[in-house]
């Protein structure tokens, strides 16, 4: 069967014939058959340049040979226990000795899990009850974050079921707006138990800090009792060996964890000082449970993987980031287009609009329907970026030069004809 024969028979088993609603794009959604390396392959015979990479996870490349091995010899001894195992205690320590804020952490099963569990715990350790996020921001879909600003800055839940009651102790802020963060502080301080922030905001587009946003963030909370949690399940361990937080020298209370952190494998960890990660139970009266939490599967995928990212690692992998935005960049100025690129280290996106983008309002403002056209025309050229203006693209250790040679050529190819 093709794509299309797929796509039309998943709508009869599955909503929208999708898992998850990024998936979908129009007509229908290519059925992948395979991913090795740099590339995806679809059923219908079509090879990609992936720079989707799951969303982030593929830091090295599809079907990675030294995970492939370890993960294949773990399965063949077991894929769940139910009891601990020494490999937990082994990722456990090599997160430690990375992250800066991390004394002690807890293996969850996703990112929504582990932004779900550190809320919980700030507002435990806390005794306060109202969180702050920024618009745009995504830290998965849960009640307390799934909401949106509404007519004269009250909040609203941002799906069905979702009541509104759940919404008041959630509040919302512009992204790198200095003067709004200060007077909501000042006026909830008393109120606020977290603000919870993506350091790079990665769920729309690329969304870089102003210079000094991170670090007045960590100066007003530590100065008002409220915990700072860095949503890095994007940005952990791709920016640098000690993830954002090591990138941008701020260290927040609480960090949360996914993609990279399990090799490909479904993971989510939230880790801090022990002082507060004490009070997850059982040590503590914050409950938090997991049948997979530590599933030897995916634990086995992240030991495999952050064996791989040393220093020097990163300075090869930003290489290639700096390569191709230089290209991209040269391109836009060539053919004098009102477009944004914005990214760093291996991370990227154009932004089908001009002028600074510094919040989820200036996101907003692209051209979205130009963004499809991009889309398409790239995917038609045999080159796959996340299908929304409001993702980002990412780039694995397994793209080689000729890789980013070609897309940069592409890129540029279709950026003239649009």
């Amino acid at each position: 069967m093709n794509s299309e024969d797929l796509f039309n028979e998943a709508k009869k088993y599955l909503p929208g014939g999708v898992d998850s609603p990024i998936r979908a794009f129009k007509p229908y959604p290519f059925f992948v058959s395979k991913g090795i390396g740099s590339k995806i392959f679809d059923v219908d015979g079509n090879s990609y340049i992936d720079y989707c990479l799951g969303y982030g996870p593929a830091i090295l490349g599809h079907s990675h040979e030294a995970i492939v091995k370890a993960v294949g010899e773990q399965i063949a001894i077991g894929t769940i226990y139910g009891t601990p195992t020494e490999k937990e205690i082994e990722l456990a320590k090599m997160v430690v000795e990375r992250v800066p804020c991390v004394e002690m952490l807890r293996f969850v099963n996703s990112g929504t899990e582990a932004t779900m569990s550190a809320i919980r715990l700030a507002r435990g350790f806390t005794n306060k009850n109202k969180i702050v996020k920024f618009e745009g921001g995504y830290h998965g879909c849960h009640d307390y974050v799934l909401i949106k600003p509404g007519s004269g800055g009250a909040i609203k839940p941002d799906s069905l079921g979702i009541p509104e009651d759940t919404s008041k102790n959630t509040l919302s802020l512009p992204f790198n707006d200095e003067e709004a963060l200060i007077q909501l502080v000042d006026k909830h301080k008393d109120e606020i138990a977290t603000i919870i922030v993506e350091p790079v905001m990665g769920n729309i587009g690329c969304l870089q800090p102003k210079n000094g946003f991170l670090k007045l963030l960590r100066d007003i909370t530590k100065e008002n009792n409220i915990l700072l949690i860095f949503d890095e399940v994007i940005t952990g361990f791709r920016l640098s060996y000690g993830s954002a937080q090591e990138y941008f020298n701020v260290i927040p209370d609480l960090v949360t964890f996914g993609k990279i952190l399990g090799g490909g494998f479904p993971i989510g960890a939230f880790g801090g000082r022990k002082e507060i990660m004490g009070m997850i139970s059982p040590s503590g009266g914050v409950y938090q449970a997991g049948t997979f939490n530590g599933n030897p599967v995916s634990i086995t995928g992240g030991i495999t993987t952050l064996n791989e990212l040393n220093k020097s690692f990163y300075v090869s992998l930003n290489k290639k980031g700096e390569y191709l935005r230089s290209q991209i960049h040269d391109s836009i100025e060539d053919l004098s287009l009102n477009l944004n690129l914005s990214g760093l280290a291996s991370m990227f996106q154009i932004y089908f609009r001009n002028g600074d983008i510094l919040n989820y309002d200036d996101v907003k403002k692209s051209d979205i329907k130009k963004f499809n056209k991009y889309f398409k025309t790239l995917l038609k050229n045999g080159i796959f970026i996340p299908p929304s203006q409001f993702e980002c693209c990412f780039i694995s250790n397994a793209h080689n030069h000729d890789d980013l040679e070609k897309t940069a050529n592409i890129i540029h190819d279709v950026l003239k004809e649009l």
